[in-house]
């Protein structure tokens, strides 16, 4: 996509050489064209995870279809403007289009989740229909701005190389301004569909520019003839360029997966790669333009930029080590020395691990877009020629994906995989040495020899190389790794002795773990709403697997007859032995797993539930922030039983706690009976009712007292129903106030996504501000011993934070003076002692 976004052509008036001025206002107007474009194609990626679901084979096709339209867009238009006196009307004309278009589908996606899932009940796969034109058709509008616009400028193809390059480089230039201004600024200020009307207004300025370019254009005299080009040189490069634009977007799914170990599960982080891999193709082609039309061997110089990239990409992920940690490390404290927000400096530490990764290779594919034009498009049919320059390399482009998302990686791995790509690289530049005239004998062993290294690079890097930089691999041991559709996930047995664990990573970003803090929230999200419950809850929903505890602490309350869990990736449920404390939930034939995203597993599946519990990622995390919203807070209640709950978990110290406000505030627009729990140090549980939840507290203690409940909760400290219900923390009421007037999370407005920087300790904000809230329960039939064993556990616990936030603090001494009073009154709760060792 990203080769694509950038390439519009060359300006020259009449016979004479292009000058800078002539090419000025198309650059800018190409400008502002890309940066419209990539604020769509941000805005559509994350509106497709809604529609189709974030399952990589949903998401890989949707896009597929982004790239169908733009190569049927240059095919198709380039002809038409070939036939044309004033193409450049045309070119207003299909910006004008595109900003229609572009803020309807928007909009029509925003809508379409719902439909979608009916069709799909309905008809199956003709369902593909709906998002394939959603995104297709203005798709096809901004393929057909290239060709038109080159073909409006000259007809000299003498002058394309280098013309072509450099409105490809302005091109570039502007989808690097649109990929910043999305990530860091639009969406975070006017919402999705603001975003959308903002791109809107760049594609009209745009063909404002283009009228305004027309009026002051002087009349083209007829260019002379120039000799007839080689016809099967032209063909062999539109093929070559087909299968590098593979090679290129091949190059894009392996790096997706393998630099975010380097990187952050943020939002910001994959706008800086996405930026820097733009960068590269901006460079690239702005600094070969200016020489492109005087190189004598053309095909020799494009058989070596794009043998060299598919090396160079390959040789970055095999000396990858931990000098990129520390490069990162030093980047980021220079930055913040010079009095940068936390922001920036953690954008310069994504920086400069994209430039250690993507950059170069990326400035060798940019440099191939001249001296493709220069080799393929005629004299005659500029409009066409161009147009299917774009056309192949964008079809390529979607081989390469399919091939490498769904074949590749899963079948050879990230590595060998990177290495199958450079080869065929090396086989791409073979082919065109071999095939150019004035090819220099040197540059062709070059080649030869950049294939050679390519295989021997390949074989000798070790298959687990990025298994083996993960964070918490240096000081543990790899207990499980697979490269997979959709992501890598690995296991790291962390810890000595007693306090030995497991600690699950997903894309080599830490999720959770099997350590004592985890296995207590986990079985307290799971189980707390079902001994609540004001019914006789029959069946539960865990969205999101993760170690398999959620799940595994289902399996331990008799009275459900269905348990279901939606998991997306399926490496993760096979991980799942691994984990202490999950009762083997994975092949528990109780547990019904559904390999499917869970946002969509509501969507199309009818089936409610007496309790719906979330355990996504942080919300912070990109693309997850739409399993907190207020959108889906509706979709799960309206999957609930009369008298149903929904557990959202709530992270204390992954955003801050403005953020945190706008979370329950999403929270309590939906559920009008809404309490809180705390269910951890660092983590809180929100459960949520249509109905009145009623505390009964007889009810409580016949149902922890069932032997399997008892048991599961007193292994992570909490022994007693008292004890379970010491964890309380407060009324809808309590959260009101916390909440105040902080603005929701919708799916327009996915604030979270793109909130600021999570300040350093920030828990220690959030914590005493929601400890504060506490009231007593609203208990019915508690008699007065069972409320006196609740207030003792309740101030033990709230002593222990106490203790916590001092260690947080850096106050030792406070630290150790009050976790001994906690263990003096409960020496032998589990959870406690934990902390303090045996």
């Amino acid at each position: 996509m990203s080769s694509r976004v950038a390439s519009k052509s060359s300006a020259i008036p009449a016979a004479q050489a292009v000058a800078a001025p002539a090419l000025l206002t198309p650059a800018l107007l190409l400008f502002v064209s890309g940066a419209a474009a990539l604020v769509y194609q941000v805005l559509w990626i994350k509106q497709l995870s809604l529609v189709v679901g974030v399952e990589v084979y949903a998401i890989t096709a949707g896009i597929s279809a982004f790239f169908a339209g733009l190569a049927l867009g240059g095919w198709l238009f380039g002809r038409w403007a070939d036939r044309l006196q004033q193409p450049v009307l045309l070119y207003a004309g299909l910006e004008v289009l595109v900003a229609v278009l572009g803020v309807s589908a928007t909009v029509a996606m925003s809508l379409a989740a719902a439909p979608f899932a009916w069709l799909q009940q309905q008809v199956g796969v003709l369902a593909w229909v709906l998002p394939f034109a959603l995104v297709g058709l203005p798709a096809v509008l901004m393929g057909g701005t290239l060709p038109v616009l080159v073909r409006s400028l000259t007809t000299d193809p003498g002058q394309l190389g280098k013309a072509g390059g450099q409105l490809y480089a302005a091109n570039t230039a502007g989808a690097i301004a649109g990929t910043l201004l999305a990530g860091f600024v639009l969406i975070a200020a006017l919402g999705v569909r603001g975003s959308a009307l903002a791109a809107a207004m760049l594609n009209l300025l745009a063909a404002a520019g283009a009228l305004w370019f027309q009026r002051q254009r002087i009349a083209l005299a007829q260019a002379p003839a120039h000799p007839h080009r080689d016809k099967a040189h032209d063909r062999l490069a539109l093929w070559l360029y087909s299968i590098a634009g593979g090679v290129a977007l091949g190059y894009e799914v392996v790096w997706s997966q393998s630099i975010v170990q380097f990187m952050s599960t943020r939002t910001y982080a994959f706008a800086v790669v996405l930026a820097t891999y733009l960068t590269g193709l901006f460079l690239g082609s702005l600094l070969l333009a200016r020489r492109v039309d005087r190189i004598r061997d053309p095909w020799g110089v494009f058989g070596l930029l794009i043998a060299g990239a598919g090396l160079i990409a390959l040789l970055e992920i095999a000396l990858l080590g931990r000098w990129l940690v520390l490069a990162q490390s030093v980047a980021e404290g220079w930055m913040l020395s010079l009095g940068a927000s936390e922001l920036l400096g953690m954008s310069t530490r994504f920086a400069v691990a994209a430039l250690s990764i993507v950059f170069v290779p990326t400035l060798l594919l940019g440099a191939a877009f001249p001296l493709a034009l220069h080799l393929s498009v005629g004299r005659e049919q500029v409009g066409r020629d161009v147009g299917a320059v774009v056309a192949f390399n964008t079809l390529g482009g979607i081989i390469g994906v399919m091939l490498c998302g769904f074949v590749l990686i899963p079948l050879l791995g990230l590595v060998r995989t990177l290495g199958l790509l450079a080869i065929v690289a090396a086989g791409v530049g073979y082919f065109a040495v071999r095939k150019g005239h004035h090819v220099k004998k040197g540059r062709r062993q070059a080649v030869v020899a950049l294939g050679l290294l390519s295989v021997a690079v390949a074989l000798l890097t070790p298959m687990d190389k990025l298994a083996s930089l993960l964070p918490g691999a240096r000081n543990g041991t790899l207990a499980f790794y697979e490269e997979g559709r959709g992501g890598t996930v690995a296991v790291v047995t962390q810890g000595r002795g007693q306090k030995a664990f497991q600690r699950l990573y997903i894309q080599g970003v830490s999720n959770t773990g099997d350590a004592m803090p985890s296995l207590r929230y986990m079985r307290i999200q799971a189980l707390l709403p079902l001994l609540i419950h004001s019914g006789e809850p029959r069946s539960a929903l865990v969205i999101g697997f993760g170690t398999g505890i959620t799940a595994g602490a289902l399996t331990r309350y008799p009275g459900l007859e269905h348990r279901v869990v939606a998991e997306l990736l399926p490496s993760v449920v096979k991980a799942a032995p691994l984990f202490k404390g999950n009762f083997n939930a994975a092949a528990d034939p109780s547990v019904d797993v559904r390999l499917r995203d869970g946002r969509q597993e509501l969507l199309r599946s009818p089936q409610t539930y007496d309790l719906i519990t979330l355990e996504p990622p942080p919300p912070s995390a990109a693309g997850v922030v739409n399993l907190y919203s207020r959108d889906f807070y509706q979709l799960a209640a309206s999957r609930l039983q009369k008298q149903g709950l929904v557990a959202q978990w709530l992270p204390l110290p992954t955003q801050n706690i403005d953020d945190s406000r706008s979370l329950v505030r999403s929270f309590l627009d939906v559920f009008p009976y809404a309490t809180l729990w705390t269910s951890e140090f660092h983590e809180m549980l929100l459960v949520g009712s249509l109905q009145p939840i009623e505390l009964d507290a007889a009810i409580i203690n016949r149902r922890f007292q069932q032997d399997s409940v008892r048991s599961t909760l007193q292994d992570v400290g909490i022994g007693s129903a008292a004890a379970l219900m010491a964890t309380w923390v407060t009324d809808r009421a309590g959260l009101e106030r916390f909440a105040a007037n902080a603005l929701p999370v919708t799916d327009d407005q996915p604030r979270i996504e793109y909130a600021p920087w999570v300040r350093a300790k920030e828990i220690s904000r959030v914590l005493p501000a929601l400890l504060d809230l506490h009231i007593a329960p609203p208990l019915v039939n508690a008699d007065a011993g069972f409320v006196e064993r609740m207030n003792v556990h309740q101030q033990r616990l709230m002593q222990f934070y106490r203790a916590s936030l001092h260690a947080y603090d850096g106050d030792r001494d406070a630290w150790a003076r009050d976790i001994r009073e906690v263990m003096s009154g409960d020496s032998g709760n589990p959870y406690y002692r934990w902390f303090v060792g045996e």
